[in-house]
C-alpha cells in the first residue's frame, strides 16, 4: 500500500470524496479515484500487463503513486506500450533517450532495471514459461478483508517468495515490499478496508 493514500489513510481513517463514495485511499483527484475503483486489486493477467505494473512499481519507490498515475501514459510511450520484446531490445541511445524524457521518472538505475526486467520475461517466454504464470503461482488463499490500514502488511511470505522466485530469473528491483505493492494491485490479495465502496 505504500504511496497510495494520503496521511489519513495511514491512520485507517475513510475517505470521503467528492462523490460521497468511502474510499479507503484517494485524495478526490479523479484520475487518483478511477485508480482506485476501476483496477486496483482487480485481476491483472498477461505478460505485457504485469510488466507494466512490475515497472511502475519499481519507478514508484520513493515517490507518490498519483505522480506516476499522472505519467503513466508518456511511461506508456517511452516503454514501447510496455512490450517486453521491444524493451528487451532496448540499447544505450534508448537509455539516453529515456534520461532526455520530461514526461517519465529520469532515474538511470530503474530504466536499467526495467530493460533487464523486459529481457528476463523474454527469457522466460523463450522456455516455454511466463511472467504471469510466475507472478500467480504465489497467490496466497483468498484472506478477509483488512479492517484498517494497521492491518495491512508492508510484506508478506508469499511476496518475499515471489521477490526470490523472480530474483532467481534475473529480474531486478523485485525487492518483497515492491512484490507486495504488486500483488495488491494486480488483485493477488484484496486488501480495500473493510466499508471501502470497493468492497462491498
Amino acid at each position: 500500500m505504500r504511496g497510495l493514500g494520503p496521511s489519513a489513510a495511514t491512520l485507517g481513517i475513510m475517505i470521503t470524496e467528492t462523490n460521497d463514495l468511502l474510499r479507503c485511499f484517494g485524495t478526490g483527484d479523479p484520475l487518483y479515484e478511477r485508480y482506485h475503483d476501476e483496477e486496483w486489486g482487480l485481476p491483472v493477467h498477461g505478460d505485457a500487463a504485469l510488466y507494466e505494473r512490475m515497472v511502475l512499481e519499481g519507478f514508484q519507490s520513493g515517490l507518490s503513486w498519483l505522480t506516476i498515475l499522472r505519467k503513466r501514459e508518456a511511461f506508456r510511450v517511452a516503454f514501447s506500450g510496455f512490450d517486453p520484446v521491444a524493451v528487451a531490445e532496448f540499447g544505450d541511445d534508448d537509455v539516453e533517450r529515456l534520461m532526455s524524457d520530461a514526461g517519465i521518472v529520469r532515474n538511470r538505475l530503474k530504466i536499467a532495471a526495467a530493460i533487464t526486467n523486459a529481457r528476463a520475461v523474454v527469457a522466460l517466454q523463450q522456455s516455454g514459461g511466463s511472467l504471469d504464470e510466475v507472478v500467480w503461482s504465489h497467490q496466497p488463499p483468498r484472506a478477509a478483508r483488512p479492517a484498517d490500514w494497521t492491518a495491512v502488511p508492508a510484506s508478506t511470505e508469499d511476496s518475499t517468495a515471489l521477490a526470490k522466485d523472480l530474483k532467481s530469473r534475473g529480474f531486478v528491483f523485485v525487492g518483497p515490499t515492491t512484490m507486495y505493492a504488486l500483488m495488491q494491485a494486480c488483485g493477488l490479495v484484496d486488501d480495500h478496508i473493510v466499508g471501502c465502496v470497493a468492497a462491498q
